[in-house]
């Protein structure tokens, strides 16, 4: 009996353990949001949980400050990161399967180029790249944050190791017997078995495409190409909003909503994704 008592409180302080990590976690992302709903003012009198009527107000700010389109900047991130993240799972995972399912003469060699550009940080390239990009003219165009993700290193090897646990020869076997091509096994096969860890690569490549600052501050020169990342920036940097802090706790907010969104709609594949990735049969 007592060892059953012991046990319930053993589980009970793992829970309360769990339960203040959580809102520790929480807390700073909520008093963010409810900072967006104050005035300078109420923030400059300390902290509160309860939000305040000065929504529409933080707003209007954000919405009237000069130059600055926040909606716009918006619709360029969102456009950028569904892009960047499209083609990186895709290409990504097609280059991954031809290197588990294809026996060629440079299968190692190609697999160790692989494990060789995901040690060099893209710092280190950072000078040659833009002088690609000036050699190619893209210099304040969208095609240097998108087309790169072609070219996912760390994306490659994620899917090579997730490949291992999940492939069926079989299946590919039968799939040549009755006829399918080699692409139709890839998109009709392949995709849907490796669905749940291109959903949980999904989430990383569209967090660090929405996350990425340098790049874009680097290309980008019109304000009406501006990621939102950038305009961000901007307010904070900027002298109009410097006293508007209400107006830069609701745009950091908005910043952050679309990864939450993306978050939650595909965070039941991170488990799933993850865990069948690093089994093996």
């Amino acid at each position: 009996m007592s060892g059953k008592v012991g046990i319930n409180i053993g589980r009970a302080a793992i829970y309360v353990i769990l339960v203040i990590i959580a809102l520790l976690c929480i807390m700073p992302l909520y008093i963010m949001i409810v900072n967006a709903t104050r005035s300078t003012e109420q923030i400059n009198k300390g902290i509160s949980i309860f939000p305040s009527t000065f929504l529409a107000t933080n707003w209007n700010i954000l919405d009237k400050g000069g130059s600055l389109n926040l909606l716009r900047a918006l619709g360029n991130s969102v456009f950028i990161s569904v892009t960047t993240t499209t083609i990186t799972v895709y290409f990504s995972l097609l280059c991954a399967y031809a290197i588990e399912i294809y026996n060629f003469a440079l299968k190692k060699f190609t697999l160790g180029l692989v494990l060789f550009l995901i040690m060099i940080p893209g710092q280190v390239s950072i000078i040659g790249f833009y002088r690609l990009v000036v050699n190619f003219g893209w210099l304040d165009s969208y095609f240097p944050l998108i087309l790169p993700a072609i070219a996912g290193a760390g994306a490659v090897f994620f899917f090579k190791q997730y490949l291992e646990s999940c492939v069926i020869l079989e299946l590919i076997h039968a799939a040549r017997i009755d006829g399918c091509s080699e692409l139709g096994i890839f998109h009709k096969i392949m995709m849907p078995i490796a669905a749940p860890g291109a959903f949980t690569m999904a989430i990383f490549a569209f967090v660090g495409s929405w996350n990425n600052f340098f790049t874009p501050f680097l290309i980008l020169n019109t304000q009406e190409k501006f990621t939102l990342p950038m305009v961000i920036q901007v307010i904070v940097n900027g002298n109009t909003f410097f006293r508007e802090m209400g107006a830069l706790y609701l745009g950091l907010a908005i910043s952050i909503a679309p990864v939450i969104i993306v978050y939650i709609a595909l965070s039941k594949y991170i488990i799933s994704g993850i865990a069948m990735g690093a089994l093996k049969e």
